[in-house]
């Protein structure tokens, strides 16, 4: 409950210093609208469905790309922690890729799949797909070797070995991987979306970006303050619970 409220009034601070800087006119007010303004434009587009329809387009594709890096970077993971070749090969290039930004996916995508959802998805799975495979790698490669030893004297095989005793343990930093690669997912669809302009649906990168070329400031920091949301939604309901979980599994939670 304290966390709550405390939560609560350092809000209404930010949004009080906002309204007062407003008033004081430090910056012009197409530079930074009022909250009230902001707030309005929300209602607008949710009351005529904008909003509603471009989260929808924008967490379809952030999903769909998310899904297909998590499928992909799984096996690669394991493989790349099973074989000192791959580490090298795999293990190498993921780390690289992983520091490329995510925006300079986009030129690529462009050329090799042109204005289409093909190239949306593209940029995602890129961004999602290394960071997990790293976090697989690293999960598994500090799984105890006491853990492996003593499975193998109770009769553990190859399979079950893997399954029922590796992953479990790797289970951590695995999340912690899934958990960063959404970040990058987010960030990597949000450029896509900027650069990218599909006739069939805008997302929230769109309308980011129209409202940029509108000098529509209350347009952007909504569409900003909804992205806020959704990743703060996605690690409350999503993420938290399975770490939470992890950890009182593990026995690494704080007294």
């Amino acid at each position: 409950m304290k966390r709550i409220l405390f939560s609560l009034v350092f809000f209404s601070v930010l949004i009080a210093l906002w309204e007062g800087a407003f008033r004081a006119k430090i910056w012009s007010p197409v530079l930074l609208p009022a909250p009230i303004q902001v707030v309005q434009y929300l209602e607008n587009a949710v009351t005529d469905g904008t909003l509603f329809h471009a989260t929808v387009i924008t967490m379809r594709r952030l999903l769909v790309g998310y899904f297909i890096g998590i499928l992909g970077g799984l096996p690669l993971g394991f493989l790349t922690a099973r074989a000192k070749i791959f580490h090298d090969t795999i293990g190498t290039l993921a780390l690289g890729l992983q520091t490329l930004p995510s925006v300079c996916w986009v030129p690529l995508a462009l050329l090799w799949f042109g204005q289409s959802e093909a190239a949306m998805l593209f940029v995602v799975v890129m961004g999602t797909l290394w960071s997990v495979v790293i976090a697989t790698d690293t999960g598994v490669r500090n799984v105890p070797p006491i853990y492996r030893r003593a499975a193998l004297t109770m009769g553990s095989k190859r399979l079950h070995m893997w399954f029922k005793v590796i992953l479990p343990a790797a289970l951590p930093f695995i999340v912690s991987g899934m958990k960063q690669g959404w970040a990058f997912a987010w960030r990597s669809l949000m450029a896509a979306e900027i650069f990218v302009t599909i006739l069939t649906g805008f997302g929230l990168g769109q309308l980011l970006h129209y409202g940029r070329e509108l000098s529509a400031m209350d347009q952007v920091i909504g569409i900003m303050f909804v992205i806020v949301v959704i990743g703060l939604l996605a690690d409350k309901i999503f993420f938290s619970p399975i770490e939470r979980f992890l950890h009182r599994r593990w026995g690494t939670s704080q007294a």
